[in-house]
């Protein structure tokens, strides 16, 4: 019994480490990048806006965090301003299964948005959403409200923990992959995460920055 207690409280005190060593990293990790990628990111406002000089530079979407908080995660704009409005025009051309939407010839996409999400360069203004806390680097991505609204308890599992701007989903088959393969993967994650393995994922989503065939 003693052993037991011993082994549970040692668990736990691991744990605490790598959620306190995952945060230091996150913060470390999310002003470099927002430091390093300072002149990337002044470009890209510039070319946004001289595509369609009335629409804004960053989107702004309500997000689904850990425990089921809601927060305002940050890209760059890649599609028309009143994109939110034609969703319900296209819902039925969905491409992927499940409680999310994605269509690889989406016409709301602008020319400038095709590639910054082939190159996954809209998502890096995420880096001030790791900043304030609301995401992690890696972790599981945070779904809609709408798409949370057709969880089962099953899926809700996968907001137990902070969402991530990159994940196991991501560097395993991304849009190629169904809403249930993407819940088991993010199950993997959460049952096995250590800072180890989340560096390594780090690494892999290097490789999406140059393109990567199911990014869309």
């Amino acid at each position: 019994m003693l052993y037991a207690e011993k082994s549970k409280k040692v668990a736990i005190n691991d744990r605490k480490m790598y959620l306190l060593s995952k945060r230091c990293i996150d913060i470390l990790g999310s002003l470099a990048g927002i430091i390093l990628l300072s002149i990337l990111f002044i470009i890209l406002a510039i070319l946004i806006k001289l595509e369609d000089p009335k629409g804004k530079i960053f989107f702004t979407q309500t997000r689904v965090g850990k425990n089921g908080n809601e927060f305002k995660m940050y890209k760059f704009r890649s599609m028309v301003s009143n994109a939110e409005e034609k969703l319900n025009e296209i819902l039925k051309y969905n491409e992927v299964s499940g409680a999310m939407f994605k269509m690889k010839e989406d016409p709301r996409i602008t020319k400038i948005g095709k590639f910054i999400r082939k190159t996954s360069i809209d998502e890096l203004p995420q880096l001030f959403n790791v900043l304030k806390g609301d995401m992690s680097l890696v972790g599981p991505r945070p779904p809609l409200p709408t798409e949370v609204a057709q969880y089962t308890e099953y899926d809700k599992q996968r907001l137990l923990v902070t969402p991530g701007c990159t994940g196991l989903w991501q560097v395993s088959g991304r849009n190629s992959l169904g809403f249930k393969e993407m819940v088991e993967l993010d199950l993997q994650y959460i049952r096995t995460r250590s800072l180890l393995f989340d560096i390594k994922l780090i690494l892999k989503t290097v490789i999406v920055l140059f393109g990567s065939k199911d990014a869309f």
